[in-house]
């Protein structure tokens, strides 16, 4: 189903942007009229790695408006193998850096970077203003993150993931124009689900580069009104088969916007004597624990529910991650075995913000 243009076309483009983007206008349904939305477009891409490295580039070359890059993490030299925006120079230094620069280098398109670090309380304010949004993290949080605060804006979300050989693009929104039907991020995966960083399993380098490109042809498609957008559909790339297959994807009963029926309570900070355990993984904690709390990774605590809530009955408990999906995913596992167990609200990241002075 093709949907109308999500964005009115500017006036005129400069006469470098004119000729620039020459071959895009010769394209049957694309034309001025389209180039021209494409120029007025202003387009958030969550994470400058893998999916977003080469999306960047491909909505830069197209000659998008303005582009959003929320992203607070520097260049390591492992990032290399598929982070096509970087450069063996760059390690070391923020990937904001590596956007500005090579979006410079392509054309007008402004450039404005976010490393403010996204969150369920600062997400939906960081991001209003863009027309649309493309997802390009690697965690499960981060993206419930961005989808929860795109389903409140109601702006459609182009979302791909990929992991060792295999990728997934589509396009989620809360409120699409009439007659489609809204998908969101849950009807795909559960609230709190998890899969192993790529850093665990790995990622195929050339695998991003083709994820990204369909999500910038996404993000183009919505723009200008042209095509088939993924609304609907999900697109599952296989690339050691060399094959792109689609599969429908639609609205499940229980949307994001329910209740669950099995939500934990949330507390801003432990009470005395209660239990404190934290989800998160080693690395995470390295960078500091609340004091007394106990590390037991999600993995480890789900594998172990039986021994854990038998450890811990009686007990108040407070589970803690970064920002609050792992640790409800492990308050209702051990609810779900009688134990007495909270959510520290908005996770590590909202007890540090509510710490800071006003």
């Amino acid at each position: 189903m093709s949907l109308p243009p999500l964005v009115e076309p500017v006036d005129a483009l400069s006469s470098r942007e004119q000729l620039r983007t020459a071959r895009h206008q010769r394209l049957a349904g694309l034309g001025s009229d389209g180039q021209r939305r494409i120029a007025a477009a202003s387009v958030g891409v969550i994470g400058a790695g893998g999916l977003g490295a080469p999306v960047v580039l491909a909505l830069s070359a197209a000659g998008v408006g303005t582009v959003v890059v929320f992203d607070d993490d520097d260049v390591e030299l492992s990032n290399l193998q598929r982070q096509v925006i970087h450069r063996l120079q760059d390690v070391g230094r923020p990937k904001t850096d590596s956007v500005v620069r090579v979006a410079a280098d392509l054309s007008e398109t402004e450039v404005r970077v976010v490393t403010t670090r996204l969150t369920h309380e600062n997400a939906a304010e960081l991001i209003s203003g863009v027309d649309l949004v493309l997802d390009g993290t690697d965690s499960f949080e981060s993206r419930e993150v961005v989808a929860a605060a795109c389903e409140r804006l109601a702006v459609p979300l182009v979302w791909g993931t990929v992991q060792e050989f295999a990728g997934l693009v589509t396009v989620f929104w809360s409120a699409p124009p009439v007659p489609a039907d809204a998908v969101r991020l849950h009807d795909l995966y559960p609230p709190g689900s998890e899969a192993p960083a790529c850093s665990a399993v790995g990622v195929f380098g050339p695998l991003c580069i083709q994820a990204g490109s369909m999500m910038a042809s996404e993000a183009l498609k919505l723009i200008t009104g042209i095509g088939r957008p993924l609304l609907g559909r999900i697109a599952m790339i296989d690339a050691l088969a060399g094959s792109v297959r689609e599969a429908p994807l639609q609205a499940s009963r229980a949307t994001a916007s329910a209740p669950p029926s099995d939500a934990v309570d949330e507390v801003d900070h432990p009470a005395d004597g209660a239990v404190v355990i934290d989800v998160r993984e080693a690395e995470e904690v390295a960078r500091g624990m609340l004091p007394g709390a106990r590390h037991v990774p999600l993995a480890t605590l789900l594998g172990s529910l039986d021994s854990t809530a038998a450890e811990l009955a009686g007990s108040e408990v407070v589970m803690v991650c970064q920002v609050g999906a792992r640790a409800r995913r492990a308050a209702q596992a051990l609810r779900g075995r009688g134990v007495d167990a909270v959510v520290l609200r908005g996770g590590m990241d909202g007890y540090e913000r509510r710490r800071q002075p006003a």
